[in-house]
């Protein structure tokens, strides 16, 4: 399973830093570009504090298959310099698109035959890939969104709030909820870039452009075969959007309902609740996930297995 390190240029010039995994054997590969969730992820998908390990999971099977993942750090985080704080949701968007560029660009690489590959606001940006015109250069051939909302950020982020303060004792509900949307009020009154509410820090550009964002748009202009698959524990995306991404897009959608399956892409049987994330995380992502996606993946990108 050769692995190259290759970074891709952004729009302002900055070089985003990410690892490209090959099969085996001569190219052109088809591929696949992974978008990982919110916050100061590495290309593996993983912060200081909780390592979800979704990238290197992924690309281990997908090259078993003959297909090649890039994964890259984002802005601030790992190999790629500058600031995740001060970068806004669109900037997250661009740098997306020119990951896709780079990876098309490679001799080794099938630019007729590139997936994406998005985890939670990951799949948002998918979404907005796959929604580029078939004659846009490079064109996506296919999309799997884990973890995908179809609602605006601000309904999504507020279900995610509820969903949250209903697996908590009762006595702290009603003011988590109350403190979220204070919260909310006070990052949206904001015009910088970074703003300090209760006294930390927050990416405040990244999440008022975010509470305004709707995919549905874009979902509505996705013409190439889609894969969505939501947990139904998941806490904090409602999986009856998958109901909406089957109903918005026009080419061919594909949706699955996990019964145990988290946010974090792995199986529990007990009750949704964060306290269970630390668990979790000792266990590997999901393999029969892992098996869906690549199933899927090598039947889009490269045709039925014979």
């Amino acid at each position: 399973m050769p692995e190259v390190e290759m970074t891709a240029e952004a729009h302002d010039g900055l070089l985003l830093a990410g690892t490209l995994t090959r099969p085996g054997g001569p190219g052109p590969h088809p591929a696949v570009l992974l978008l990982h969730g919110s916050g100061p992820l590495d290309r593996d998908g993983n912060t200081r504090r909780q390592r979800l390990d979704l990238g290197p999971s992924l690309a281990a099977v997908l090259a078993r298959h003959g297909i090649a993942t890039l994964r890259y750090d984002r802005r601030g985080v790992g190999a790629t310099p500058g600031d995740w704080r001060s970068t806004g949701f669109i900037d997250t968007r661009r740098d997306a698109a020119a990951a896709l560029r780079a990876l098309a660009a490679r001799p080794d690489i099938q630019a007729g035959a590139i997936g994406v590959v998005g985890h939670s606001e990951g799949a948002v940006h998918a979404m907005a890939l796959g929604a580029q015109s078939p004659d846009a250069s490079p064109a996506v051939a296919a999309v799997v969104l884990l973890a995908g909302f179809a609602r605006t950020g601000e309904e999504a982020l507020r279900h995610q709030a509820d969903m949250i303060a209903d697996s908590l004792p009762p006595l702290v509900r009603k003011p988590l909820l109350s403190l979220f949307t204070r919260y909310l009020a006070r990052v949206q009154a904001t015009s910088s870039d970074v703003a300090r509410v209760a006294g930390m820090p927050v990416n405040a550009r990244w999440m008022r452009e975010l509470l305004t964002h709707d995919p549905r748009p874009d979902l509505a202009n996705i013409r190439v075969p889609v894969l969505a698959v939501t947990g139904g524990k998941d806490l904090q995306v409602d999986p009856t959007d998958l109901d909406a991404i089957h109903r918005l897009v026009p080419g061919r959608a594909e949706i699955h309902r996990v019964g145990d399956l988290t946010h974090l892409l792995r199986r529990d049987p007990g009750p949704a609740s964060l306290r269970t994330y630390s668990r979790q995380l000792r266990r590997p992502v999901d393999p029969e996930l892992l098996t869906r996606i690549t199933t899927w993946l090598h039947t889009s990108l490269k045709g039925p297995t014979p």
